[in-house]
């Protein structure tokens, strides 16, 4: 089941006996789970029908004794198991999935991993009509743009193409994370609806400055001050600024440009696809492409991938020189 239907079904007070929310994303089961925990219930009763547990306390056995217990004081009592990852053996649970009480509602949380489709417990689960199966997958690197602009959107805010690639390129793909940069953006707003590239660096600490965005546009522009003067910002915030980080972006920004060489319809919106980018990006690689010949682009990421191993240590004295970032910088410019 999506996502957003399980959302949208819990705000609704449509609730089924079991959730079994498992994958590698662990924001989306985060989201459930608390949904779940605070919809189901009223205060003055979750001291006598919730029950949380925690997969490295309990067994499968006690999961199940727990989940046939009868609410007291009301129409449901709720077990919550977090972390069920760890819990031993877990596959015994479907002796209850084949028949969960109706005045129990389960939710067993398992994250960081997916769960073997194969078994026959999940194929039992997916099956059941008194069991909703979640699988939280990651949000692929290029779609994480679209996914922060679209929580933003769902608080009544916009956001600039700039001050998006910002976020999306210093924070990363964790989503929970990148959540709570949202949440304290939105809190510290007043009376703003636009978030720019100020409010970035005023609420969130990334420079509009100097960035990697910018470092980009100075090499596009063959302007060798101001990437000069990049770097040592970078140098100075190395925790913010980590040169794996670095080298990972500049790669996946040349590869851009080198595929946009190779793009016949040099429509906009064609381009934007193809590359996975807003249209506002598509003159600034149309312009990268002037500056950057095909032949010159493939000696470019053949540096940058040199420059990748010796931040990982390999053919390096020192992994956390930004020397070697330097002298990529002046390679790319001549």
């Amino acid at each position: 089941m999506k996502y957003e239907d399980i959302i949208r079904d819990i705000q609704n007070n449509i609730f089924l006996p079991v959730y079994f929310l498992s994958g590698e994303e662990p924001y989306f089961i985060d989201k459930i789970t608390s949904l779940l925990e605070n919809s189901i219930l009223d205060e003055d009763l979750k001291g006598f029908n919730q029950t949380i547990v925690y997969g490295r306390d309990v067994s499968a056995n006690e999961v199940i004794d727990l989940s046939r217990r009868y609410p007291m004081l009301g129409n449901y009592q709720v077990v919550i198991v977090k972390e069920a990852q760890y819990i031993n053996n877990i596959e015994d649970i479907e002796t209850y999935i084949n028949a969960p009480l109706n005045t129990t509602i389960l939710i067993i949380a398992y994250k960081h991993k997916k769960f073997d489709k194969r078994k026959s417990f999940y194929k039992k689960m997916n099956s059941s009509k008194s069991t909703i199966v979640f699988d939280s997958e990651r949000v692929k690197d290029y779609l994480i743009p679209k996914w922060i602009e679209s929580e933003i959107s769902a608080k009544g805010y916009s956001i600039s193409p700039i001050a998006l690639m910002l976020m999306a390129d210093y924070l990363g793909n964790d989503l929970g994370k990148i959540s709570n940069e949202i949440e304290k953006l939105v809190i510290n707003l007043s009376d703003k609806t636009h978030i720019t590239e100020n409010e970035i660096e005023q609420n969130i600490g990334i420079s509009k400055d100097y960035n990697l965005f910018e470092l980009q546009n100075a090499l596009c522009e063959k302007d060798q001050l101001k990437a000069h003067r990049i770097i040592q910002y970078f140098e100075s915030n190395p925790k913010d600024h980590p040169l794996q980080m670095i080298s990972v972006m500049l790669h996946n920004y040349f590869i851009k440009v080198f595929l946009y060489h190779n793009i016949k319809n040099k429509q906009p919106n064609q381009i934007a696809s193809e590359l996975g980018v807003s249209p506002f990006f598509v003159k600034d690689y149309n312009q990268a492409s002037k500056s950057f010949s095909p032949l010159k682009l493939k000696s470019i990421i053949s540096n940058i991938r040199t420059l990748d191993l010796k931040s990982k240590g390999v053919g390096s004295n020192n992994a956390t020189s930004y020397g070697d970032l330097k002298e990529l910088v002046f390679r790319i410019m001549n």
